[in-house]
């Protein structure tokens, strides 16, 4: 029996038990939702402006080193541009797109109404779009003079027309960042603004983590929960408690370059080598928590595709917390040449190489997975596959950096920057791809185009190599990274043109995937019921998926117990399809698109949207405090601050009860517009 999307959100709309409270309707339901599904969408398409903002910068980099002696950019444009495109990418694109991942499908896969906490979630949203805006926004209103002298010599000043925008590199080192050698306030809105960003992780930390503790379906224990939200578990424990590193760093240096402080002035007897212990204490598990994501989409999508159970869950699950717990003992390996002792760079050299044991795991786990199966070539098997081929490149090469010799020759050389790209861009943005292309027809109802999909994959798979594959010959030959232009007698200038080449082939392959999506979106062949025959929760219920989620809260039996309803085993063990399966998926998805009872949903608010305006402006005054208009600026935040989180919490707490057994024109949609709006409360 399949369901008519049409008809079902007619069908909805017309019944007594579910209604849509006020402001849940066009654009004002998008600026007051607290619905985990409109807030994962939110920082899709939020992360994904910014993914193209971050690839239009690499664009004009790769222009600027397509040939020797280069005049394309300035120095100080192609550091601005340099630094922006790393904070961009990382901060403001893997991060929040990740975010999106969790906050659309964790409440789905668990069997869940909603997360724990779901104004806390807009809240999250809000904090992490105004804490991008505040970035960028030093396009605008940043300076960034050259220090005193000059920075050019004799004491000339190089004309810039990008020099406004932070252009310290994305790891932001003191002495550089201080306000001697980078005066002005450009480095001020990246502080500043990565302070925001990382309040907003920190909340979606705690709520998510709540929500897998304490609001799984009945019977799915922490061994019967899917790979994903394993990860989202283990990403968000990292950030909870490397996040706070990186405050104490931003704190430190944000008091330093504004109120005359001397924490990482040697001169004065500060620690430059301080900011680099505690930003890498921060940095290398935020390298963790850009690449588990993808680990766990692909964890998702690999035994879809291949028609066969996940090879050894219980390893994969231990190995992905393993991971997490030794990123925290890896952090001076990117600061081997820094001075640190022998006997320390001995023991990060030692840890480091420990790490690649679960990361190992892991692949060959997911090479079981595929061996033998039935595997099937669709675009989100291609996207997975293509993760995993282009991840162990970029594993097997950072291995080298634990032989300390080794490092020393190439640290600050384009080895790094082919080898952190092969991690994350062919790791994080192959699974996050994989992901879209394999959720896609859940959140839209509809199917991305194959054809297409593929030449997006092939596009992006080729021009991934023909970038980053080169940069390793590169930073051997001596190239060094950060350097806007090197001289013809280098012989650099064959391999940057392919790497440049590459660049725009990976461009062409996203302009495809940008037409693909809104074609597939408006009028994309429609998605029938559990469309890759997957696995999981999530897949039984309509799509796309009702605004409450399950009409029934399921019970779970087993791991990848949707896959057990519909499949057996036979004398040898194989798994085959049970004759009743069909029947069984489109039952499944019509109890779910048809709720029996009562459903309550946290009601839609403005003071999320307030709270994050607030911060913002509280971190413009904050910058600004010596200025006439700082202290105004600063109060202003703080007003809207605390007077929405005063207002929010006096909001009434009781949900609307609508009356089944009255009759007349109020039953209708027409009143629901009229009713008093639903409030929090648990989302179940």
């Amino acid at each position: 029996m399949a369901i008519d999307v049409a008809d079902e959100r007619v069908e909805q709309a017309e019944t007594t038990l579910y209604r849509r409270p006020r402001l849940t309707y066009g654009f004002w339901s998008w600026i007051t939702t607290a619905d985990h599904k409109k807030i994962g969408m939110m920082y899709g398409y939020t992360a994904f402006f910014f993914f193209i903002a971050g690839g239009i910068e690499a664009l004009l980099l790769r222009i600027q080193l397509a040939g020797p002696e280069g005049a394309f950019l300035s120095a100080a444009e192609y550091n601005g541009l340099f630094t922006t495109h790393a904070v961009t990418m990382i901060f403001l694109f893997v991060m929040p797109i990740s975010a999106a991942f969790f906050n659309y499908l964790l409440p789905l896969m668990i069997g869940a109404r909603d997360v724990a906490f779901p104004r806390m979630n807009a809240v999250s949203f809000w904090i992490f779009l105004f804490g991008g805006i505040f970035i960028y926004s030093s396009l605008i209103f940043g300076t960034s003079p050259p220090p005193v002298g000059g920075n050019l010599p004799g004491g000339a000043i190089e004309p810039s027309l990008l020099g406004s925008i932070p252009n310290s590199g994305w790891f932001i080192y003191a002495p550089n960042s201080g306000a001697t050698y980078s005066p002005g306030t450009s480095i001020d809105y990246a502080v500043l603004g990565l302070q925001i960003l990382g309040v907003a992780s920190l909340i979606s930390a705690v709520n998510f983590i709540v929500t897998i503790l304490n609001m799984r379906a009945k019977g799915m224990r922490l061994l019967r929960m899917p790979v994903f939200v394993w990860m989202t578990l283990v990403v968000a424990l990292l950030l909870l408690f490397s996040l706070p590193i990186i405050a104490i760093a931003l704190f430190m240096l944000t008091f330093d370059r504004l109120f005359g402080t001397l924490f990482f002035v040697a001169e004065a007897g500060g620690d430059p080598i301080l900011w680099q212990h505690l930003f890498w204490l921060f940095g290398h598990p935020e390298v963790y928590i850009l690449i588990l994501p993808a680990m766990g989409i692909v964890s998702e999508t690999l035994p879809v595709f291949s028609k066969k159970p996940l090879f050894g869950y219980p390893a994969v699950v231990f190995a992905g917390a393993a991971i997490a717990f030794l990123g925290f003992g890896v952090w001076a390996h990117h600061m081997f040449s820094s001075g640190i002792p022998t006997v320390a760079q001995a023991a990060f050299g030692l840890s480091t190489m420990t790490i690649a044991i679960p990361t190992g795991i892991k692949i060959f786990n997911w090479l079981g997975t595929v061996w033998g199966g039935r595997v099937r070539l669709n675009t989100p098997m291609l996207f997975s596959l293509g993760f995993v081929a282009l991840f162990v490149i970029g594993g097997l090469s950072g291995v080298t950096h634990a032989v300390v010799p080794s490092d020393w020759q190439q640290t600050d050389t384009y080895y790094i920057v082919a080898h952190f790209h092969y991690v994350l861009f062919g790791g994080a943005i192959f699974g996050l791809f994989a992901g879209i292309y394999y959720w896609f027809p859940k959140v839209t109802g509809r199917m991305l185009g194959e054809g297409m999909g593929k030449t997006h994959f092939w596009l992006m798979f080729i021009g991934m190599n023909l970038t980053f594959g080169p940069m390793h010959w590169l930073g051997l030959q001596g190239m060094v990274r950060r350097t806007w232009v090197y001289p013809e007698e280098a012989g650099l200038g064959a391999g940057n043109f392919v790497v440049t080449v590459g660049a725009f082939v990976i461009a062409l392959g996203v302009l495809v995937f940008m037409i693909n999506w809104v074609y597939s979106k408006r009028r994309g062949v429609p998605a029938p019921n559990d469309p890759w025959d997957a696995r999981t929760l999530e897949w039984t219920m309509p799509s796309p998926t009702p605004e409450y989620n399950f009409a029934v809260e399921p019970t779970v039996t087993s791991l990848d117990d949707f896959w057990y309803q519909k499949y057996g085993e036979d004398e040898e063990g194989r798994a085959v399809r049970k004759p009743e399966a069909d029947q069984v998926v489109d039952d499944l998805i019509y109890r779910n698109g048809h709720p029996d009872q009562e459903i309550h949903l946290p009601a839609p608010s403005y003071f999320p949207f307030f709270v994050g305006l607030g911060i913002m402006v509280i971190a413009y005054g904050i910058m600004y405090h010596t200025r006439p208009f700082g202290i105004p600026l600063l109060v202003t935040g703080a007003f809207l601050t605390v007077g929405a989180l005063i207002a929010w919490g006096s909001e009434p707490l009781e949900e609307v009860h609508h009356d089944d057994h009255h009759d007349g024109p109020e039953d209708g949609p027409e009143a629901a517009e009229t009713e008093p709006a639903m409030t929090d409360g648990a989302a179940g």
